[in-house]
């Protein structure tokens, strides 16, 4: 690996732009080193009329241009022969992919540099659907029609086009509907990762950076993908496919083993408990759900039962603000806790998870721990662990994660430090963890604060290649220890991890559940639809838990139902409502879970549904017989939280109820599910209303909605 007090430069060769060449002898190992990669790897260069232009050539605006994304002599960047660029810098280049509607967009600069800023051009005029990280951990969506209004560190970008007629090559047929959609995506390129931002003249910037002052380069070719599409979950999905393929970092969903969890319900104990959890709350709460007939299959035992010091809080003492943070891991056992339990039934953590296991009839037991063993890592001086060789290393924040939100977590790990695990021995020390786990009969881990790793990749070869490191020792480890791959990843929405995620499955969408915090109750549900679009194609998206006697359970319930996502709670014991519970939860403990990541229908896609105060949120997903819509009013209870270089999103006035329109239509990939006699006819049952109406494909039903209330639509072809 590279160390501390080397120099990598990576560059893109001025002869051949797609090879990498690195100066010194250091060669990492990347899947990208492969023969399979080399022939996924070949390039068509940009056509006009069957010719080959040179690096830098533009089409003049009034030539025919093929459907290929292309950039013309006047600067016009044009996508399925539509200009969604203007003003593009003659340092930009554009290289299709031979599926003839996708292509990657690179830059060159005259300093060489571990960070570069180049502008895209200017983007005004289309709607758009932005996905961008507010905090260093998640992300939310963001909507507008302006380069101005992309926010810093966004991650996706959808834009509407609205289609306008152009002349296509002979041969090239023309698209058939009056709109289609853009996808741009920033993603990783190397040792190199990129995000968009844009510019109060509304200019579309992509920032490429390396995290280590050492990586540096002077170009790239394939930092930014564009693709476009009629369908933008079609799109959105070949495009996960196009670039798992060629960038050979990660896989599509699809290719993954999918966790058994998922089709249990399930509990957590960390807004039962927090980190006061212990075996016999755990019991008391397992014992309240068998008494309410809803036992779960399932149980999470977060934060709380790992052996942990903080130097900067001494026992008894309230901690300073900050410090909790700070603390370390001192051995992979349980705390004091977990060992030596008083129980007639168990005496040890062992017997405690085969008892409760055996008396509740639990499948699966999950421990949690963060990616670096604990929030503030390992504790450098512990003899348990110092085979790792944990280092104290000060984390360093880059402009995009300062330039948003700051969070109260990452500036107190900036600040006190973290034990970071030797990279050479994070594999060992994950196996170990893990191997103990199982050895006690844990089934698998959720594994959090995983962003934390692209604040630390100074010295270490950057912190795509640091992140990389840490991701495939985690998913080896999990492989090698765990059945059914077993693992939940947890504050892990930075493009260095999603697009490093070989084998990981599950991954939280969203901040978490936060029962005492009602103004953030509908910025879950949307944030999660919303993430889901890019999340769904590569992980399942995990809806975190909630709490069934809440003032939004009913609303939070709904939206797991139509989620395609694990469905689990964390109510303190005692405190459930099973009038909900077996709403969702079979009487084995099992549930039904839909086919797909529950996402916006079509024609929410581009609508703030939490603060435009008119727009209701539409939830698609299909089970194996019908189509469901959950509809939702996220307007009025709470705004996006943003910056305050984004704070201008006004807030219209919400009326008290807000009318919208659902139809058969709204489900995608509806025909799949009915037999081959379809004429287009579907029942629509109402879950809460009890209402059921037939009416025909393109037709719809009207649904009013007060603040935080919500509806269930099975939408079942007639045949």
């Amino acid at each position: 690996m590279l160390r501390r007090g080397m120099t990598m430069k990576w560059s893109t060769s001025t002869i051949n732009p797609h090879r990498r060449q690195l100066s010194s002898d250091w060669i990492p190992r990347h899947p990208c080193n492969s023969l399979n990669y080399r022939l996924l790897n070949c390039r068509c260069p940009t056509f006009i009329h069957g010719k080959v232009i040179s690096r830098g050539s533009r089409i003049h605006s009034t030539m025919t241009i093929t459907s290929m994304p292309s950039i013309t002599e006047d600067g016009h960047l044009l996508v399925n022969g539509t200009s969604i660029f203007t003003q593009v810098s003659q340092n930009v280049v554009v290289s299709p992919l031979p599926c003839g509607s996708a292509a990657f967009v690179g830059a060159t600069s005259s300093t060489s540099s571990s960070r570069h800023v180049f502008s895209l051009g200017i983007l005004q005029g289309f709607n758009f659907v932005s996905l961008f990280r507010y905090k260093i951990w998640w992300m939310i969506p963001r909507f507008g029609t302006s380069g101005s209004e992309v926010p810093v560190e966004t991650q996706m970008l959808l834009l509407e086009v609205k289609e306008k007629s152009v002349i296509l090559d002979e041969g090239v047929e023309p698209s058939s509907g009056l709109t289609f959609y853009v996808l741009l995506l920033p993603v990783l390129e190397g040792p190199f990762r990129a995000s968009f931002q844009g510019t109060s003249s509304n200019e579309l910037q992509f920032i490429v950076e390396s995290g280590d002052p050492d990586v540096q380069t002077t170009q790239v070719s394939e930092s930014v993908f564009v693709n476009s599409g009629e369908n933008p979950f079609e799109l959105i999905k070949n495009s996960i496919r196009i670039l798992a393929a060629h960038k050979g970092t990660f896989n599509h969903l699809e290719d993954k083993k999918m966790p058994a969890h998922l089709d249990w319900f399930g509990w957590c104990t960390w807004d039962a408990f927090y980190q006061d959890v212990t075996p016999e709350g755990i019991i008391e709460g397992l014992e309240s759900f068998s008494e309410g007939g809803c036992v779960p299959r399932f149980l999470i035992v977060d934060d709380g039962w790992q052996d942990t010091y903080n130097e900067f809080c001494n026992e008894g003492e309230e901690h300073t603000e900050g410090t909790q943070f700070a603390t370390r891991l001192k051995s992979i056992k349980e705390n004091s806790k977990f060992q030596h339990l008083s129980s007639n039934n168990y005496a040890t953590l062992p017997e405690f998870i085969k008892f409760v296991k055996e008396k509740y009839e639990l499948k699966y037991v999950y421990m949690w721990h963060a990616l670096a063993g604990y929030w503030g890592g390992l504790l450098p001086n512990s003899e348990d662990l110092k085979k790792y060789n944990p280092k104290l290393v000060y984390p360093v924040q880059s402009p995009g994660n300062v330039g948003n939100l700051r969070d109260v977590a990452m500036d107190s790990i900036e600040k006190y430090g973290i034990g970071l695990i030797d990279p050479d021995k994070i594999y060992d020390f994950y196996n170990d963890y893990h191997s103990y786990l199982a050895s006690i009969n844990v089934d698998g881990v959720k594994v959090d604060v995983q962003n934390v790793m692209e604040t630390m990749g100074s010295g270490y070869g950057g912190r795509v290649n640091l992140t990389s490191m840490y991701q495939r020792a985690l998913e080896e480890s999990v492989a090698r220890n765990f059945k059914n791959n077993n693992l939940i990843c947890c504050m892990s929405h930075n493009s260095d991890s999603i697009f490093s995620s070989k084998k990981s499955a599950v991954a939280r969408a969203s901040e978490d559940f936060m029962p005492r915090e009602p103004t953030l109750q509908t910025l879950h549900i949307a944030s999660v639809s919303f993430n889901s679009l890019l999340l769904g194609e590569i992980v399942v998206p995990d809806w975190d838990m909630f709490q069934s006697k809440h003032d939004a359970a009913d609303f939070h319930a709904a939206s797991r139902a139509v989620g395609g996502c694990a469905v689990y709670v964390s109510d303190k014991p005692g405190n459930q409502d099973f009038e909900i519970l077996k709403k969702l939860v079979l009487p084995d403990g099992s549930i039904l879970r839909a086919r797909h990541a529950g996402r916006p229908t079509r024609d929410c896609l581009f609508k703030d549904t939490v603060m435009d105060g008119k727009s209701l949120l539409k939830i698609w997903n299909l089970n194996k017989l019908s189509g469901i819509v959950g509809v939702f009013n996220c307007q009025g209870s709470g705004n996006w939280q943003l910056s305050h270089h984004t704070s201008d999103v006004p807030r219209l006035p919400t009326p008290e109820v807000i009318s919208g329109r659902v139809s058969p239509s709204d489900v995608e990939y509806l025909e799949e599910i009915a037999d081959d006699h379809w004429q287009g006819d579907c029942a629509i049952y109402g879950f809460n209303s009890g209402s059921l109406i037939k009416v025909p494909r393109i037709g719809d039903v009207e649904v009013s909605l007060g603040k935080l209330t919500c509806e269930l639509f099975t939408i079942c072809p007639v045949r």
